[in-house]
């Protein structure tokens, strides 16, 4: 009876497993250099995004030639961000909480 427990937990455990979310494909933390090589890259060029509130950008500044958008949430994707779907982008914001 223990057996039937223990395989019958296991096999609940798989499914919810199998059922998870996979995590964000393509989404990955970068750093100050692998930016620079991706906005000088002749193959497909970053587009930056900044995500800061204008309080945020007037006491910290901006990264020259970023895009900025209305909100971190609810900003218009058709009109704020570029249209060509292949282009890469490259979000950034502060956690200031």
């Amino acid at each position: 009876m223990k057996t039937f427990g223990l395989l019958a937990g296991v096999l609940v455990l798989s499914a919810v497993l199998a059922c998870a979310p996979a995590p964000d494909e393509g989404f990955k933390l970068i750093h100050v250099g692998d930016l620079v090589a991706m906005r000088t890259s002749t193959e497909t060029p970053a587009t930056v995004l900044d995500a800061n509130g204008t309080d945020f950008r007037a006491r910290e500044g901006v990264i020259p030639g970023a895009i900025l958008l209305s909100s971190y949430g609810k900003y218009d994707v058709a009109t704020e961000l570029p249209a060509g779907k292949d282009t890469r982008l490259v979000f950034y914001c502060a956690d200031s909480h």
